[in-house]
C-alpha cells in the first residue's frame, strides 16, 4: 500500500484476522441542531480490547490506526459524539464475530482508499467517498 501524502501509511490492519469484535462506535461532528450526516470515525474495539480507528484524513485517504478511546470524546475534539452502534451502520450486523479477512485499495501517490473487513456473514467496506467516510455492507 502506497502511503498518504499527509498522513502516511498507518497500520495494516490485518492484525484483526481472528479477533471478534465486541463493540463499534462511531462518532458524527454536529452541525448546530442537526444530526450528523454519517459517522466522522469508526472504532471496532476487538475481543483483545484492541480499537481500531477508521477515518477518513484531510488528503482524502482513508487512516486506519489504533488509538485510545475514550467514551465521553472519542475524538479528543471535544465537539464529536460518539455512541455505540445499534443498527446505524454495517458493523452492527456482525458484532461478535470473528474477522476472517482483510483486503485495502489504493491509488499510486494516493494511498489507502478503501479497506473491506469479511465475516462469516458478510462484509463491510470503509471507503474515502466525496469528502467523507461512507460504510457499506454485502
Amino acid at each position: 500500500m502506497s502511503a498518504c501524502p499527509l498522513h502516511g501509511v498507518g497500520v495494516f490492519p490485518g492484525y484483526l484476522v481472528g479477533r471478534r469484535i465486541e463493540r463499534v462506535v462511531v462518532s458524527g461532528r454536529p452541525y448546530g441542531s442537526e444530526p450528523p450526516s454519517g459517522p466522522l470515525d469508526v472504532w471496532l474495539i476487538d475481543s483483545e480490547t484492541v480499537a481500531t480507528r477508521i477515518t477518513r484524513g484531510s488528503d482524502g485517504c482513508l487512516m486506519v490506526e489504533t488509538a485510545p478511546f475514550a467514551e465521553d470524546d472519542p475524538a479528543g475534539s471535544g465537539r464529536v459524539g460518539g455512541s455505540a452502534v445499534s443498527g446505524e451502520t454495517p458493523f452492527a450486523d456482525h458484532l461478535g464475530e470473528t474477522v476472517l479477512g482483510v483486503g485495502e485499495e489504493g491509488a499510486p501517490g494516493g494511498g489507502r482508499l478503501a479497506l473491506e473487513i469479511a465475516f462469516a456473514s458478510g462484509t463491510v467496506r470503509c471507503a474515502s467517498w466525496s469528502g467523507g467516510l461512507r460504510l457499506s455492507g454485502t
